[in-house]
């Protein structure tokens, strides 16, 4: 299993943007896909990106498509999320998360998901 830490969260304008970071233990973070979710008041927990078990390919939802990037760093044990033209349907607590395969985020299967971890703020002011 891996242990997750967000951070990076904030408050920002609308356009603004943030970097969110997702800091993982243990020594097999290498070997599971990464992905990252958010969470709106009110709402349920939705996809937002992952990356595979080397950082080469990654999939992300429509509503972020060309705004967000997201990149590991397997020397480090972390995983970023790069917000650009951040807008206020995008303020939400933000997670990662990882799995064994990249579909098993995508669709959050939540069987196979691994533990989350306290998530971090974002709240784009308009």
């Amino acid at each position: 299993q891996v242990q997750l830490v967000e951070s990076g969260g904030g408050l920002v304008q609308t356009g603004g943007s943030l970097t969110l970071s997702c800091a993982a233990s243990g020594r097999t973070f290498s070997t599971y896909a990464m992905g990252w979710f958010r969470q709106a008041p009110g709402k349920e927990r939705e996809f937002v990106a992952a990356t595979i078990k080397s950082g080469s390919s990654t999939y992300y939802a429509d509503s972020v498509k060309g705004r967000f990037t997201m990149s590991r760093d397997n020397d480090k044990n972390t995983v970023y999320l790069q917000m650009n033209n951040l807008q206020p349907a995008d303020t939400a607590v933000y997670y990662c998360n990882s799995a064994s395969k990249l579909h098993s985020l995508v669709v959050m299967a939540t069987e196979e998901l691994g533990q989350w971890g306290q998530g971090t703020q974002v709240t784009v002011s308009s």
